[in-house]
C-alpha cells in the first residue's frame, strides 16, 4: 500500500530556487538561474559515478549547496578577483561566478577527479569569468593575488589563513563559510591577522546555523 509520503510530488527545483533567491533578496536574471539549475543537474549526474558530494537529489542540492553558497553573495564584491580554496564540487565558487559575472573567480583544488568536474562544469556552463587550477594552495604561486579568498567548511580558520595568506592582495579579505561561530579557531589566527566581522547567514530551507567569518590583515 502506498502512503501519502510515497505519492507526494518532489519539490520543483526551479520554484525552490526562485523562492530561495527571493528570500535572500538576490535578483538574478533568467540566464543565471538556468545556469544554477544546469549546474545542479550536472552535479547530480557526476555524483552517480564519482561521489563528489553526500548531498543528493536536485531539491537537496538547491537548498544544501546552491542557496547555502548564494547566501554569501551580498557580502562579496561584485568585481575584482576571488579565489575558492578547496573548491571540491564547485562550492561556493561556481554559484559565486554565476551570481557575480563581473567577478573573476578561480577554483582551486588539488584533487584530480574534482578538478576534472570543475573544468567540465565551467565549460558546459560557459563561465567566462571562472578558471580552474589543479594544485595545492600552499604551493601555488600565481602572478596576480586575490581581493577575496573564500572557503566552505574547508579546515580550521587559522589553517586556512596560513595556507593561503601568500595569495591575498593588499586590502584583501578571507571569507570562511562556517556553521556555528568557531570561537576557538579565531583565537588561533596567525600573527598579523584579525577578525574583521562575523556575519550570521539565513539560508532558505536550512535550519542549521550558518556564518561567514571575515578575516583581514591587522
Amino acid at each position: 500500500m502506498s502512503t501519502e509520503a510515497d505519492t507526494a510530488p518532489a519539490t520543483d527545483p526551479k520554484k525552490q530556487l526562485d523562492r530561495g533567491l527571493e528570500e535572500l533578496g538576490l535578483e538574478l536574471d533568467r540566464s543565471a538561474r538556468k545556469r544554477l539549475l544546469a549546474f545542479a543537474e550536472l552535479l547530480e549526474k557526476w555524483n552517480r559515478v564519482y561521489n563528489l558530494t553526500g548531498i543528493r537529489g536536485a531539491d537537496q542540492i538547491v537548498s544544501g549547496h546552491l542557496l547555502d553558497c548564494l547566501a554569501i553573495v551580498p557580502h562579496i564584491a561584485s568585481t575584482g578577483r576571488a579565489l575558492d580554496v578547496g573548491s571540491g564540487a564547485g562550492f561556493p565558487g561556481i554559484p559565486l561566478a554565476i551570481a557575480r559575472p563581473r567577478l573573476q573567480v578561480t577554483l582551486l583544488d588539488s584533487n584530480q577527479k574534482k578538478a576534472a568536474f570543475l573544468r567540465q562544469a565551467v565549460g558546459e556552463l560557459q563561465l567566462d569569468n571562472a578558471t580552474v587550477i589543479e594544485d595545492r594552495v600552499e604551493a601555488w604561486q600565481p602572478q596576480e593575488k586575490f581581493d577575496v579568498i573564500v572557503s566552505r567548511a574547508l579546515t580550521d580558520t587559522g589553517e586556512f589563513v596560513r595556507w593561503s595568506r601568500h595569495l591575498l592582495a593588499p586590502g584583501g579579505v578571507f571569507a570562511a563559510m562556517k556553521g556555528v561561530v568557531p570561537g576557538d579557531e579565531l583565537v588561533g589566527l596567525p600573527q598579523g591577522y584579525r577578525l574583521h566581522d562575523t556575519v550570521r547567514l539565513s539560508v532558505p530551507g536550512l535550519e542549521a546555523q550558518r556564518h561567514l567569518i571575515l578575516v583581514e590583515r591587522a
